[in-house]
């Protein structure tokens, strides 16, 4: 009978041998990461209770978007320069995207920043001080309609542009909704979309950006990778994956309200920590995704050969120790012509076959060292599967690969 694993599985993707001089390999990602991953698990419980509880805004840190941004500045000084940059669901006051790009105005050469706000985001129930201060303020409008703000001189003439100069340009005629009319004419007219939208709403996003044709950097969970409508979009090399690795989770700023759930409902330390007196959500599963380049997509995976991996990696030798019946060797999955890699430090150097690897391995993917040749299933349609025989016991076992985790995409 299929036995559920404890992994965190549910998409599988794979990869085929490109060149020998490329040292390419076919690779058949299972998508799986192992109870060290247990956070992921956590944090998706944590993002869907937020769901349920109509509270999808996490805000992030300035230093996790300084450290993205730098990777794409480092790869093209210019990425940048003369652009006009959009950060929707971006309230000023709130948003550390915003504050980034004002105050790097001038050295990233912008031509201009437009933010817009949700009217019923928790950031927006009070005015900001650009909007209070500006002669457009209107009591009445200010809960109901979405806000424009604008940054592309030095208006109060200080002699630099940066945040003091960001002007409140009006209230838009909805309530700021990323899908509104409105807010698309601004997508056509940005040559960039930057900012972390909410995450229930991610593939519409993804396919909002991508029906203009527009660069971007936006945040999303690790389990979007296997969405049906984005995984397309990683095979064909039209997107990857940010710059900050897999393994990081990150930090984000939310609401009052959201600090005493937290609190009262979740454990520190996997949902939530404290950092210098601020309760803070915390993420393991958050990744950053874009089709703009960096140098980390370029590297190059280090590996090592079969042999090597068998006879030295302790983590490996005890995977196989537990699940392959003690015998020192890659297991071979019964419904598909390729071997299981529990870990991408594992990926033999010298073998040219399918090869089935965990989730992890997208943060390491280089299109130029490997291809992506399937996804998900076997040749018979269902999950990959592979047999092993109890350590106790004598009967054999299916080790089906599943998802354990609470998931907002089924589809």
């Amino acid at each position: 009978m299929p036995q559920k694993c404890l992994v965190l599985l549910v998409k599988h993707w794979y990869y085929r041998q490109k060149s020998t001089t490329l040292e390419s390999f076919r690779v058949l990602d299972i998508l799986k990461s192992l109870l060290t991953k247990i956070g992921t698990c956590m944090s998706n419980l944590f993002l869907t209770a937020a769901k349920n509880a109509k509270n999808d805004e996490f805000y992030t840190r300035y230093n996790d978007i300084e450290e993205e941004m730098n990777a794409y500045v480092e790869r093209d000084p210019d990425v940048f320069r003369n652009k006009t940059i959009l950060l929707p669901c971006d309230n000023p006051e709130w948003s550390n995207f915003t504050k980034y790009f004002a105050s790097n105005f001038t050295r990233f050469g912008l031509k201009k920043l437009i933010s817009t706000s949700y009217a019923y985001a928790a950031s927006d129930r009070k005015p900001t001080l650009f909007e209070s201060a500006s002669l457009l303020f209107d009591a009445d409008k200010q809960d109901t309609r979405g806000k424009l703000f604008v940054l592309t001189r030095d208006a109060d003439g200080s002699g630099s542009i940066d945040t003091d100069d960001i002007e409140f340009s009006g209230y838009l005629e909805g309530d700021g909704d990323f899908r509104s009319d409105e807010v698309t004419q601004l997508r056509d007219e940005a040559d960039i979309i930057i900012t972390n939208p909410p995450f229930s709403l991610f593939r519409e996003f993804i396919a909002w950006i991508m029906e203009a044709n527009k660069k971007f950097v936006i945040m999303g969970t690790i389990n979007a990778i296997a969405y049906k409508s984005i995984f397309p979009l990683l095979w064909s090399n039209e997107i990857w994956l940010g710059y900050r690795p897999l393994n990081k989770g990150m930090l984000f700023r939310v609401t009052e309200e959201h600090q005493q759930w937290m609190i009262e409902n979740k454990k520190e330390g996997s949902a939530y920590r404290v950092v210098d007196g601020e309760v803070m959500g915390y993420l393991a599963s958050v990744c950053w995704f874009t089709n703009l380049d960096h140098g980390r997509r370029h590297e190059k995976l280090v590996l090592d050969t079969m042999e090597h991996n068998l006879k030295f990696n302790k983590k490996l030798r005890n995977k196989l120790e537990k699940y392959n019946n003690g015998k020192m060797e890659y297991a071979h999955y019964d419904n598909y012509d390729a071997i299981d890699v529990p870990f991408v430090e594992c990926i033999p150097s010298d073998y040219d076959g399918v090869m089935g690897v965990p989730i992890t391995f997208m943060g390491k993917y280089n299109p130029e060292q490997f291809e992506i040749v399937s996804f998900r299933k076997g040749n018979d349609g269902k999950d990959l599967i592979f047999t092993r025989e109890r350590e106790r016991g004598f009967s054999l076992t299916l080790v089906s690969l599943f998802d354990t985790c609470p998931r907002n995409d089924q589809e």
